[in-house]
């Protein structure tokens, strides 16, 4: 499962490197020739998603790693650390992106801006789809391993798209006679890219301070634990997400004249049908208290 989880996040995120590698020298190179700031603001975010692969990478690797002494929990934490950075990432191009954008607006003569060349307006259309292809190619490859690094990678796919679709409506409007759309797209450009780094730092954040399960997936804990034979009443659950594993503690009631013995085996069976009915559960901790009305 390990190595599956490793090669499956390598394969993506080399092809991600590559693939925003050659969009970002495209987009640069258009932007340049055609004279548009929209553009070159998009091949800055596409580049910046180099970095955050990388990142992301790093993030994977460390996590996939097995507990140690120091780590007896396990590594899985650092996925949400890789995707913490990334989130800061985006939001540093964004902003740097905007700030642009902004001088440009209030610093006027607009009549002076140059209008941009129809080899943007192709450069932006090819972003679209090629983002968008990478966004769908690697969230779902995030999803069949579960890796919320690697699903924060696909949403930054997914914003590099959406600032591509700005920077197209920018440029279009900007050969139709108004130069000063191009710059307001790349402002645009800047509050999509600030949207996607909030929600990725929420997720990681939320990952990160042993956040519980939604209330459907305690739900099927409950039915499971239950369905358990010895198992009178569910007493209590806990859980908390750690990384992108699922640590549970429940406490059951048995008949309390049963033996020590077999106590221990009604609770070695809920332990061990919850980890094997959901694979994202690393751990349960069950305890088991006399059944009373």
């Amino acid at each position: 499962m390990t190595n599956d989880f490793q090669k499956t996040a390598n394969r993506v995120s080399l092809v991600s490197i590559f693939g925003n590698l050659i969009l970002s020298a495209f987009k640069l190179l258009a932007g340049i020739i055609a004279h548009s700031g929209a553009m070159i603001s998009d091949a800055v975010h596409s580049a910046s998603d180099v970095f955050s692969t990388i990142v992301v990478i790093i993030g994977i690797r460390v996590s996939a790693k097995d507990s140690d002494k120091d780590h007896p929990y396990g590594h899985e934490r650092m996925e949400c650390v890789a995707a913490v950075i990334l989130a800061t990432i985006l939001l540093i191009t964004g902003l740097s992106i905007g700030i642009d954008a902004v001088r440009t607006i209030i610093g006027g003569n607009y009549g002076d801006l140059a209008v941009p060349g129809m080899l943007a307006l192709v450069a932006a259309i090819i972003s679209i789809i090629t983002k968008e292809a990478m966004f769908w190619y690697t969230r779902i490859n995030a999803k069949r391993i579960d890796s919320s690094a690697l699903l924060a990678d696909a949403w930054h796919h997914r914003s590099d798209a959406l600032s591509s679709i700005g920077a197209m409506i920018g440029i279009a409007f900007a050969r139709l006679g108004f130069p000063i759309m191009d710059p307001i797209a790349s402002l645009v450009i800047c509050l999509f890219i600030a949207k996607a780094s909030y929600d990725i730092f929420k997720d990681a954040i939320n990952k990160m301070v042993d956040h519980a399960c939604d209330e459907e997936t305690e739900e099927q804990f409950r039915s499971c634990a239950a369905s358990e034979e010895g198992v009178l009443r569910i007493d209590d659950l806990r859980t908390r997400e750690f990384g992108n594993k699922i640590y549970v503690d429940i406490e059951i009631s048995a008949d309390g004249n049963h033996t020590l013995w077999e106590t221990h085996d009604i609770a070695e069976r809920v332990h061990n049908k919850l980890e094997e009915q959901f694979p994202k559960v690393k751990h349960v901790m069950v305890h088991v208290n006399p059944y009373t009305e």
